[in-house]
């Protein structure tokens, strides 16, 4: 090659390098835009300090938490308390985009009603139906959930494909006492009700993992730290009643960002 080819050559890498740099790449460009979907275990209903006061969105739940671990990352975040699936699809997925490349989801409780289980359960035995509530739950998370669940992820592979996705479980509520004076939990009532969020974990991974998505069982995490231990990352009985039976800060913090970060990175 010439002398004047070669310095031809290297100007036209030069130029080439030159606009590579100006004009980021599609997959650059989105790599960070991270949109938390889901319901209250999401948004932060729990952590009592809120930023969106319907939703109950904190900038201590595990969303904003991880967007602040990751550098540049720009959070959309959605989750709303007391969402369902259809919650999710009517108000929430429209955030996807092609752009998107992660994705966080809890979904599947309110579906279940375990919020009125819970009600039910807390009740006096005399005034209770903690068995048949609880067995309600178990045949909808059986029998109906499934489906409901491969709608709001099929959605999401349609509406953001390059997205890692991640679905987050719920952790078993109680340690087998009832430490607060206004419910009447008794020991069979928590087994229940902890049966049935180890129940909706195996549901939620069959049905994530149908779909390509990681799955994140926070279950163990929060083995030690349920209502009534000695470090709670749950609350108990609480006012106002919302904030009942949702992580705390602590529980977003060393519950909740840990198993995400591990699947979101």
């Amino acid at each position: 090659m010439s002398r004047s080819l070669r310095r031809a050559a290297r100007a036209a890498a030069g130029a080439l390098a030159l606009a590579g740099a100006l004009v980021p790449s599609a997959a650059a460009s989105g790599a960070d835009r991270y949109v938390a979907l889901g319901d209250s275990y999401s948004s932060g209903t729990g952590t009592r300090s809120y930023v969106e006061a319907s939703c109950q969105r904190s900038t201590r739940a595990y969303p904003a938490l991880l967007a602040a671990a990751r550098s540049g990352t720009s959070l959309v975040h959605r989750a709303c308390a007391g969402a369902t699936t259809s919650d999710v699809l009517r108000d929430q997925v429209s955030s996807l985009t092609r752009g998107t490349r992660l994705v966080s989801i809890t979904v599947g409780g309110n579906d279940a009603g375990f919020a009125a289980v819970l009600k039910e359960c807390a009740k006096p035995a005399w005034a209770s139906d903690c068995a048949g509530a609880v067995a309600g739950a178990q045949r909808y998370i059986r029998g109906t959930l499934p489906g409901r669940l491969d709608r709001v992820y099929g959605e999401i592979a349609a509406r953001a494909p390059a997205a890692r996705v991640a679905v987050l479980g719920y952790p078993r509520v109680f340690n087998g006492e009832d430490c607060n004076a206004v419910t009447f939990f008794s020991p069979d009532d928590e087994r229940r009700l902890n049966a049935t969020a180890d129940l909706l974990r195996d549901v939620l991974r069959t049905r994530a993992q149908a779909h390509g998505f990681a799955f994140g069982d926070v279950l163990p995490g929060f083995v030690g730290h349920a209502v009534c231990d000695r470090v709670e990352w749950l609350n108990g009985a609480s006012t106002p009643l919302s904030e009942s039976f949702h992580p705390n800060a602590a529980g977003h913090r060393d519950g909740y960002l840990p198993v995400v970060r591990r699947l979101l990175g």
